[in-house]
């Protein structure tokens, strides 16, 4: 092969690059892939700032070599592909296809789990079918909510700091929770997790985390404020408080634990202060419930 001496080093370079099978450099030139920028997207520009610069804080990356990422897309079972990923504009309450598929298949296996969970497992099911129905109805209404609106208040916190945050289900955390759930009538399971990819402070990547056990706080007090209108002397309410005030003060102490992907860990990297804050009010939320919650409801 004739090689044109006016080639400078770098043409040569990418020359021999592509004859080796790898990908141009200068393809990103074209491109207009979030995951390969390396400077902020023009949205950001008009994203609300609490005074500090910005840092790449990034939870979802993707390498040129196309190879980057491959734990997470292991696990929540999406391969790296070379498509565009939009940055938001406009409303923070919008949601996409793909995440409202993955948002109602995780809230069908986390139902289905629940109603396991209510026969004490497959075999209870199939002797006791309404059990599980209505079983299954109850703890959807008392507890769906504490999952779903925990996702959303990190996906809407961190669309107000300008970051593309979208939630994706874990299909093996899901068969997994449903297979014990029918096996043991235990649920534990890891429905799936809010994507965010943006640039932020540690400030502001610490309080999305913390918008989910914020959020399963309120919940739980909106729970104790219908017991104490004397929702709890009610039958059907009495039956969907009791799971409702359980759901949210275990999901919010778990998360709050500072280990792993959770949130705990995230928010004390950020402040240690408000680490300690939350995940004492939220342990307190579990303590009401063993000392005085069955007094209240009786």
């Amino acid at each position: 092969m004739r090689i044109d001496k006016r080639e400078t080093s770098n043409e040569l370079a990418v020359r021999a690059s592509t004859m080796a099978g790898e990908r141009d450099p200068r393809a990103s030139r074209l491109e207009d892939d979030p995951f390969e920028r390396s400077k902020a997207p023009s949205s950001h520009g008009r994203a609300r700032d609490d005074g500090n610069w910005r840092k790449p804080h990034v939870r979802v990356v993707i390498s040129n070599n196309g190879q980057g990422g491959q734990p997470f897309f292991r696990i929540f079972g999406e391969e790296p592909r070379p498509k565009q990923v939009y940055i938001h504009k406009g409303s923070i309450w919008h949601f996409s296809k793909i995440e409202i598929k993955h948002l109602v298949q995780a809230t069908l296996a986390f139902t289905l789990a629940l109603a396991f969970m209510s026969t004490g497992g497959i075999f209870g099911a199939m002797s006791k079918p309404v059990l599980f129905i209505i079983g299954g109805l109850v703890y959807f209404l008392a507890l769906a909510p504490a999952f779903l609106l925990h996702e959303i208040a990190h996906k809407v916190m961190a669309r107000h700091y300008g970051c593309w945050a979208e939630f994706r289900a874990s299909p093996s955390g899901l068969r997994f929770g449903v297979f014990l759930a029918a096996a043991f009538g235990i649920v534990f399971m890891a429905p799936g997790a809010v994507m965010v990819m943006g640039n932020t402070t540690k400030s502001q990547f610490g309080k999305i985390a913390l918008a989910g056990p914020v959020t399963n706080v309120a919940l739980w007090i909106i729970g104790l404020v219908a017991i104490l209108l004397g929702a709890g002397n009610i039958a059907y309410l009495s039956a969907i408080l009791s799971p409702w005030m359980w759901g949210n003060a275990v999901l919010g102490t778990f998360n709050m634990l500072p280990f792993g992907p959770l949130d705990g860990k995230k928010i004390k990297t950020w402040s240690e202060t408000s680490f300690y804050v939350w995940l004492v009010i939220c342990i307190s939320l579990v303590w009401f419930n063993m000392e005085y919650l069955s007094g209240l409801l009786s």
